[in-house]
This record gives C-alpha cells, structure tokens and sequence, in this order.
C-alpha cells in the first residue's frame, strides 16, 4: 500500500503543477545516454508522460560517476512506469542496431527517439589532440546519425514519430571561441535539419533541444566548473520541454533547434522545482 501510495504521489507532483503537455500513452521512447544527466531526466519525463521508455546507454555497472541503465529503469518502474534498460554504444553500429531490434521486440516499435549520449572536451585548436577531436565527432555526430539511422525503418514505416537531438547554446556563441564539442553538435543541428525536410512525408517531427542555461549533471559536479546561480537550469526543464517535442509530427513542428526554458516560456508552462524526476 505504501509503495502504491508513493507512486501515485509522484505522479500527482508532475500533473498538479499545472503543466500541460501532451499524452505519450502507447508510445515507445529511446533515449540514448541515459544513465544519467539529462538523459535520465528525459527519461523519467517520457514515463511519466505515459511512453514506454528503452533506458539506452553503456553503463551497466556503477562507476566513477552515480547512474547506470539499471538504476534509472528502476527509478521509472517505482513510480509505475514501463521501462527496458539496453546496454548500446553508439559508437558501434552492430551494438546500435542490436539495442533497437531489443527495443522493437521488447516493447513494440520505436516512435520517440532521444539522441542524447555524448562526449566533451571544451580545448581550443592547439589544445585539442587528435583523438579528443575524433572522440567527440564519433560520439557525437556519428553516434547521433548511427541511432537515427536505426529507428528510420520504424518511424517511416508507420508514419508516425518524433526525433529529438541534444545539442547546446554553444553552436551559435562564436564569439567563446571554438571547441571539438560545440563543432559536433552544429553537425547535428546541420544533420536534422535537412532530415526534417527527408521525413515531412512520413509525418515524422524532427527537431533538436538544448538547454538555455547550464544543468548540473553529475558530470558536470565532478568536473568542479563553477556556474552562477542564475545560469543553473533546473533538470526538469529539458525533460519537459522533450515531453513537448516527443508529441509532434511533421505538420506541428519540425526542423527547429529549440531552448528549454524559451520553448516552455513560449507554451505558457512553468518548471516544477521538486526535483521528483531525480532518481534517489
């Protein structure tokens, strides 16, 4: 009874906050780098939406930093939810497609799709070597363009589906400079947006996400950086503002790069501050 209780009452946090958002029953999710972050915010939001959600990343085990697969489908299965951790690197294409034939068998075909899982290294030209540059690239843009490929089928098939790509403020703020990480994710924001225009006849939305200020991920805690109070972005911003874009379709919104907090203040909503979507 005090399981059920908790369940409901989590629930009850993210409805009676006076978000309106859509619905997601019946629909699957993937969400790539989702043991934590921003990834396991968005999934936590999907479930709570209603979406199945494939739990997708390669962290099996507990380790330098908190959050494995298994701890946030377990986060989402205690408030009700329905969610499949999927060990995938998706850097590999073979572990990318095995994670999405899984997802289709498991929990039906895959119409959401969250392209999350990435790599940072902030160094200017002279103090980026190689291997940190193609690390990024690989896990950023090529990993991206591995797990979109691999949904296409589905989303395509049944015309229907909403693509979404994180990406960052940093694309467009030149004026910092240059980075392998902020070069990435302008490929990214360069690669959905021409594929918005490939899938408008299928029906499918596909946009890309950042958040305006900066949210403190785990890693971003043990990487030490020092952020003003006011440039820290609550996590359940960008879970929201995916749960948005998660129930579009070509002929609502597509081919965008949007801000969390911008797209909520545009949408009239207002950013719980509970901290519920957080696994404990």
């Amino acid at each position: 009874m005090a399981e059920g209780a908790n369940r409901t009452s989590a629930r009850e946090i993210w409805r009676i906050t006076g978000v309106n958002l859509p619905k997601l029953d019946n629909r699957v999710a993937f969400v790539a780098g989702a043991s934590r972050g921003i990834g396991r915010d968005i999934s936590m939001a999907l479930a709570r939406a209603g979406a199945s959600v494939a739990v997708a990343a390669r962290t099996e085990e507990p380790g330098k930093l908190a959050g494995t697969i298994h701890s946030v489908a377990d986060a989402i299965a205690a408030e009700g939810g329905n969610a499949l951790p999927v060990v995938c690197d998706v850097t590999d294409e073979a572990s990318v497609q095995g994670a999405v034939d899984q997802v289709n068998n498991e929990l039906g075909p895959i119409d959401i799709l969250v392209a999350n899982a990435g790599a940072l290294w902030m160094g200017t030209t002279l103090d980026t070597p190689l291997k940190r540059w193609e690390l990024c690239m690989r896990v950023n843009l090529t990993g991206t363009f591995l797990v979109t490929r691999a949904v296409l089928p589905s989303v395509m098939e049944n015309k229907r589906g909403s693509l979404i790509a994180i990406t960052t403020t940093g694309v467009f703020q030149t004026e910092l400079g240059s980075n392998a990480y902020w070069v990435s994710k302008a490929g990214i924001e360069r690669y959905y947006a021409g594929l918005a225009t490939e899938l408008a006849p299928f029906d499918v939305a596909v946009n890309c996400l950042a958040p305006r200020k900066v949210v403190m991920t785990e890693g971003a805690v043990a990487g030490g950086i020092n952020v003003p109070p006011d440039m820290i972005e609550e996590p359940e911003a960008i879970g929201m503002a995916a749960v948005y874009l998660a129930g579009q379709t070509a002929g609502t919104l597509t081919g965008t790069v949007q801000y969390s907090l911008d797209l909520l203040e545009e949408l009239g909503l207002s950013v719980p501050t509970t901290g519920a979507n957080k696994p404990s």
